[in-house]
């Protein structure tokens, strides 16, 4: 008598989607309340768009605040959930420099207190796991 067994493929396959399902919506939090902010109050902003940049900085503040919501709102939906997973993964290394200059102006200020300067050092690697997020969504959806 052969044994039956159930088949263990799909519950992996389950939890991943599952897992892709949530680490989508943690992006398009994360994405759609800072892209909401670049253009409610684009001002806070403006000072982190590098100098090198040609242009004014707050082209690139609306910009970046557009893209954030257009790619925050992609991950929400399954059928553009994998294109913006890719998507966001850009967004997360596009804005890199901006958190840079932030960085380095933070510990250039004398204002600034040791804390924020901490802060703005220890907010640079955790671009690492948003990236690698948003390319599991990726490669999950």
């Amino acid at each position: 008598m052969p044994l039956r067994t159930r088949p263990t493929a799909s519950v992996p396959l389950a939890d991943s989607s599952k897992s892709a399902r949530s680490a989508a919506f943690r992006l398009a939090a994360i994405l759609l309340g800072s892209g909401t902010l670049h253009l409610a109050k684009p001002a806070m902003w403006d000072q982190l768009v590098p100098t090198q940049l040609p242009g004014e900085a707050r082209t690139y503040v609306y910009a970046s605040g557009v893209a954030e919501l257009a790619v925050g709102a992609a991950l929400l939906a399954p059928q553009t959930r994998k294109m913006a997973g890719g998507a966001a993964a850009l967004l997360f290394v596009a804005v890199l420099p901006g958190n840079i200059k932030m960085a380095a102006d933070l510990l250039k200020s004398d204002k600034t207190t040791t804390p924020m300067k901490a802060g703005g050092l220890l907010r640079l690697p955790l671009q690492i796991p948003l990236v690698t997020e948003a390319l599991k969504v990726r490669s999950r959806a």
